[in-house]
């Protein structure tokens, strides 16, 4: 019979196995998440997966968020410096450990000129339509990636809809009080 291994502080480990790649460390609701490098990812994540004590061998989600600021500014500024945001994109890789029930967040950041994070699908297959929803709607590519065709946008959609300066295209609600000019512009069919 053998016995599990205690389980480590992935933090810490991190710190330990690749030290500078790790940037950033936030303790928030009981939840860690650790940002690291982009070139430092693949070996991150391998080592998180697979280290006796971590073994976070789930990705329950690939997300991202656009920092953009409309004046340009520096993304680390944003809300009075609370958050470490070096880039305008950042993706952020949800792992769970089955083995020992800890969720873990692994953060990462794509610059604006050439948005390139590499990718995870040689460790989770999960990680193919997740990566390519983000190519799509937000314009992250993931080198390596063998599939990176649109996911939700047609092949000639011109840009990213998720991007935070994508031009929106909104239709004004109907209320009681605007029904009469609503309906001028809606098709209707002709007795």
């Amino acid at each position: 019979m053998s016995t599990l291994p205690p389980p480590q502080n992935p933090a810490d480990a991190v710190k330990a196995k690749f030290g500078d790649a790790l940037l950033h460390v936030k303790e928030f609701a009981g939840e860690t998440t650790i940002t690291v490098t982009a070139e430092s990812l693949p070996n991150v994540m391998k080592f998180l997966k697979e280290t006796p004590g971590l073994i976070y061998n789930f990705l329950s989600d690939i997300s991202a968020v656009d920092y953009y600021t409309p004046d340009g500014g520096d993304y680390g500024d944003n809300y009075a410096g609370k958050d470490f945001r070096p880039e305008r994109f950042g993706i952020s890789y949800h792992v769970f450990s089955m083995l020992y029930g800890r969720r873990l967040r692994v953060k990462t950041y794509a610059n604006e000129d050439a948005p390139e994070v590499p990718t995870l699908i040689n460790l989770w297959v999960a990680a193919d339509w997740l990566e390519r929803e983000i190519m799509d709607m937000m314009g992250v590519t993931f080198v390596g990636h063998p599939d990176p065709r649109r996911l939700l946008m047609p092949e000639d959609w011109n840009g990213h809809p998720h991007r935070r300066d994508y031009p929106l295209g909104y239709e004004t609600p109907m209320f009681s009080f605007n029904v009469e000019e609503i309906m001028k512009h809606k098709p209707s069919a002709k007795d």
